[in-house]
């Protein structure tokens, strides 16, 4: 069965011109059933041309897209049936926003320029990005490995016997002992919740006492 797909867009940071790309983007992704832009509708813009999109008059405040934004994405998770997100925009506001998705079960693609900081890249599923001078050439960028998961890569690696992994109680408890690192200092505030939201880097066991995480080599394009 289709995902069920809703495509948000930042008007505000993102430009109209490659409005098409951004469906073609979705359009592999699931079945586009949401389809919305936010922004200034007052101002003139190449988002009132585009075709395919409804548009939110989210007014004139500051950041007022993106709280609209991110208020009608978490509705769509937990209420609208939505499994599948496309964020397009190059703000790094929306890097909570990707983490809270993924927690909930979603997958989330961002797109957006060069210019997206690699904390919003790695927060997504994954990430494509659009050359704001051409609608044709896209890049597929892989997510930001950070110093936090270099060390859970290590502290895995060293318990780890014939790639088994290791048992997820004692990767917090390790991860304190040896880095003074609380994950309830963090967003995610579980060790499960941090590292299902990174599938590119971890694979992790059914839940219980015993559930195992393993870390997924080919995500560690540098070695700890």
């Amino acid at each position: 069965m289709m995902s069920r797909l809703a495509v948000l867009v930042d008007g505000d940071n993102i430009s109209g011109f490659p409005a098409e790309r951004i469906l073609s983007i979705a359009s592999r992704q699931g079945s586009p059933t949401v389809v919305r832009v936010y922004t200034n509708a007052r101002r003139t813009s190449e988002w009132h041309g585009a075709c395919g999109f409804r548009m939110i008059h989210a007014g004139t405040g500051k950041n007022a897209s993106d709280v609209l934004l991110v208020i009608d994405a978490m509705e769509l998770a937990l209420s609208g049936g939505i499994d599948r997100f496309v964020i397009a925009s190059s703000d790094g506001d929306f890097t909570h926003l990707a983490h809270r998705l993924r927690e909930h079960g979603a997958m989330v693609t961002g797109v957006g320029e060069g210019k997206a900081p690699s904390g919003f890249r790695g927060a997504c599923s994954d990430f494509v990005l659009i050359d704001p001078g051409s609608s044709i050439r896209l890049v597929t960028s892989a997510p930001a490995v950070d110093d936090l998961d270099l060390k859970i890569r290590a502290i895995i690696a060293a318990a780890s016997t014939k790639g088994a992994g290791m048992r997820l109680a004692t990767l917090g408890a390790t991860m304190h002992s040896k880095h003074g690192i609380r994950i309830g200092a963090l967003p995610e505030q579980t060790w499960r919740a941090y590292l299902a939201a990174r599938p590119h880097l971890y694979d992790l066991g059914p839940r219980g006492p015993d559930s195992m995480v393993r870390f997924k080599p080919e995500g560690f394009p540098v070695a700890a």
